[in-house]
């Protein structure tokens, strides 16, 4: 089994049920849901003229690998309605995958670890709720030392503590 570790996130229509069916999807076709965070609320990071996020963490075990996963998601955004129309746009809703075990993999469809994940606290503070000691394969660094030390300034604020 592969553990995949994801940030799902919206900030259009019903934001809550829209991250719950998200998680409802990947438990049904991706892998067992083992550790979700609570949702933080954040500014929108990029074009700001846009309403704020819910984020959440999200912890899986999955028997697909990386690329499979990938495509497994993205199927996801669309089912729930995601249209990719401009780079950092509102959505319905984003499901990243930010690591896959402790794989570094660069293809044109997919780098992993996540390229930018250690520069977002919308990021980093959902996944140091949940996996706070998962180390970055690149930069040696726990997702908690990577948190810590994130130069972004824009707060996720947490809203619910419905973690599992």
């Amino acid at each position: 089994m592969n553990t995949a570790i994801l940030l799902i996130g919206g900030n259009l229509g019903d934001r809550v049920a829209n991250l719950q069916k998200a998680i409802g999807h990947i438990a049904a076709t991706a892998g067992a849901v083992i550790k979700t965070s609570a949702l933080y609320q954040t500014a929108p990071w990029g074009s700001v003229d846009q309403p704020n996020y819910l984020n959440q963490g999200v912890e899986i075990q999955t028997s697909m690998d990386a690329l499979t996963l990938l495509h497994t998601l993205l199927d996801i955004e669309r089912q729930i309605g995601r249209i990719r129309q401009e780079k950092w746009g509102a959505r319905v809703i984003d499901i990243d995958l930010i690591f896959f075990n402790d794989e570094v993999i660069s293809l044109p469809e997919l780098k992993l670890p996540h390229p930018r994940m250690h520069l977002r606290q919308f990021v980093l503070v959902p996944l140091t709720e949940i996996v706070p000691e998962y180390m970055h394969p690149l930069l040696h660094k726990t997702v908690r030392q990577l948190q810590q030390e994130c130069p972004d300034d824009l707060s996720a604020v947490k809203l619910s503590t419905q973690s599992h």
